[in-house]
């Protein structure tokens, strides 16, 4: 009876202390140095995974290893909300249409390279979506840090990279949920893939309606009722970090929770969760901007100080500071007024985040989740013949469906279909002519020149304006090929959501019909992920090495030529 009313307290061995004290140590040392040399810590931290859990030396047991997966699930949400809370709004709306069309390619290439399975392995064509679905992601996190380590963080290519990879991600997050749905169904219904895209579309637009109409107007109300001084309490339990913890995780657990019940992706509200926080924290910004700017308008009665007894005699109003006060003469009194507030009225989602989050999740929560994709891994039929050609196979299509994204940067100068009408037209227009003609048709021409001459002369400004406005919302014709090198490589990374996709497609019994062993079709997409992730980031090193050194050899020999990345390398606003 005691045995069911608690939990009886027993001191582990010294060998499950070493055996756990090693796997997190070893967890957070490999990521270390995997970040260094290859910019994919995930890959080490799989790799412990494997060899700590079922598929190597099974030092952790099995009540152990599923601890560490259901941790490790709320690492991934963390992951996904942190990626939301990077989520830069402005930039994103001002290169929407580029990073939508690089995330689309990025996605459809990968899903129709796919049904080429059909032709190597036994699969069915939804086994062949379920694995494109897998390879269509793109890890934010490796591309975050990729762009992070070669300084393209803030550049138009990093934004757009950064952009097209949070998209596919989004995507990714939905196919979680389809893929889970295939599996759990024995037949095939539309409601299984509808509902969580429609219930995902429904965040998607519901969510920023809220944030617009509801959230904002109250905001709004609530920081001017505040900043007249008739809620003093309440301003300051409001400015208190414990307080936007409180706020932040309940808009995270809220929305997670619905979606959960929703029938959607909870990782996928997880996002939309820290995107929606950084849209609040921009937004407040903006409120703090302008009071802060109305203040500089408008004029401050001065407060009254001790005055010298002298200077009102001889009719002077300037006051004396008394000499145990701190002086302020050089600090404007909006300034010193302003700066405690406002480093107490806005803190963000981020600021919490790295304050309150991250210790535990960058330490613990993010390498569980990551050795949990490790157990499910089975690394000795890995290493099989069939399975390792049809994998580098595989591994090529996959590398070249992302590599295709880097074509939407390239433009070539193709002259437009008027054009090609119009000098078609002249040149069966013509017809043979008599030297008389031919002359007088020589003369016309010479004077209709001279007459577009001295036109051209009064309306150049106003067509330069004209053609400066045209050119304006055209994308430039790179210089070279490294800025759509560098994307399509960036994109081949595929990261914590391919491997997500794979593990739930492979438990859901999408991969292989039968439930023992695991199927070939696992096993190659597995090798795809992995070596993908692997060659992703490398590459990017690679090429970014080499256009930073052509940039300070053509700073050495003052060359005069453009920069490499042309415009993708211009830090943007």
């Amino acid at each position: 009876m005691a045995a069911t009313d608690a939990l009886a307290y027993e001191e582990p061995s010294i060998v499950t202390i070493l055996i756990l004290a090693s796997f997190l140590l070893l967890l957070n040392g490999i990521n270390y140095a995997f970040d260094r040399i290859l910019y994919c810590g995930l890959i080490g931290q799989i790799l412990v995974g494997v060899a700590w859990g079922t598929p190597g030396a099974k030092w952790l047991s099995q009540d152990v290893q599923d601890s560490v997966m259901q941790l490790g699930y709320l690492g991934l949400i963390l992951i996904v909300y942190e990626g939301g809370l990077g989520t830069n709004l402005r930039t994103l709306r001002a290169n929407l249409a580029l990073s939508a069309s690089v995330a689309l390619v990025g996605i459809a290439t990968p899903i129709a390279l796919s049904f080429i399975l059909l032709k190597m392995l036994p699969v069915t064509p939804l086994q062949a979506f379920a694995a494109g679905a897998a390879l269509c992601s793109t890890s934010l996190g490796t591309t975050l840090t990729v762009l992070q380590t070669s300084g393209l963080t803030t550049s138009r290519l990093g934004v757009v990279l950064a952009s097209a990879a949070m998209m596919d991600d989004v995507v990714g997050l939905i196919m979680v949920q389809v893929i889970s749905n295939l599996g759990n169904e024995s037949t095939f219904q539309a409601t299984t893939v509808v509902r969580p895209i429609g219930v995902s579309l429904a965040f998607a637009i519901c969510v920023p309606l809220i944030c617009a109409y509801v959230v904002k107007p109250m905001a709004s109300h609530l920081r001017n009722s505040m900043r007249k001084g008739t809620h003093s309490k309440l301003r300051a339990s409001v400015a208190s970090q414990e307080v936007a913890l409180a706020f932040h995780t309940a808009v995270l657990l809220a929305l997670v929770t619905g979606s959960s019940y929703a029938g959607t992706s909870n990782l996928f509200a997880a996002y939309i969760a820290g995107a929606s926080i950084t849209w609040f924290d921009e937004t407040q910004q903006d409120l703090s901007n302008e009071d802060n700017r109305d203040d500089s308008t408008t004029p401050r009665p001065q407060k009254s100080l001790v005055a010298d007894p002298s200077s009102a005699a001889t009719g002077s109003s300037s006051p004396v500071i008394p000499s145990h006060a701190p002086s302020q003469t050089s600090i404007p009194p909006s300034k010193t007024e302003r700066s405690p507030s406002k480093e107490q009225d806005i803190i963000t989602g981020t600021a919490s985040y790295e304050r309150h989050y991250a210790p535990a999740a960058n330490k613990i929560l993010k390498p569980f989740f990551f050795a949990s994709i490790g157990f499910s891994i089975p690394i000795t039929q890995m290493f099989r013949g069939s399975i390792l050609w049809r994998g580098f196979i595989y591994t090529a299509l996959m590398v070249l469906g992302k590599l295709v994204c880097g074509l939407c940067l390239v433009r070539l100068d193709l002259p437009s279909i008027r054009r090609l009408w119009q000098m078609k037209r002249n040149q069966s227009g013509k017809k043979p002519a008599s030297q008389p003609e031919r002359d007088a048709a020589a003369q016309q021409q010479q004077q209709q020149q001279q007459q577009q001459q001295q036109s051209s002369r009064e309306e150049g400004a106003a067509k330069a304006n004209i053609a400066k406005k045209r050119n304006a919302n055209k994308l430039p014709k790179p210089r070279s090929l490294y800025p759509a090198a560098i994307l399509g490589s960036a994109m081949v990374a595929r990261g914590e959501i391919g491997f997500l996709i794979s593990s739930v497609a492979q438990s859901n019994g999408v991969y292989s019909i039968d439930e023992g062993g695991s199927s070939e079709l696992f096993l190659i997409v597995t090798w795809a992920i992995l070596l993908c992730t692997i060659l992703g980031p490398v590459t990017v090193g690679l090429l970014v090495k080499r256009v930073k050194r052509r940039q300070l050899l053509e700073r050495r020999r003052k060359t005069g030529k453009e920069d490499p990345l042309g415009i993708w390398g211009v830090v943007g606003n």
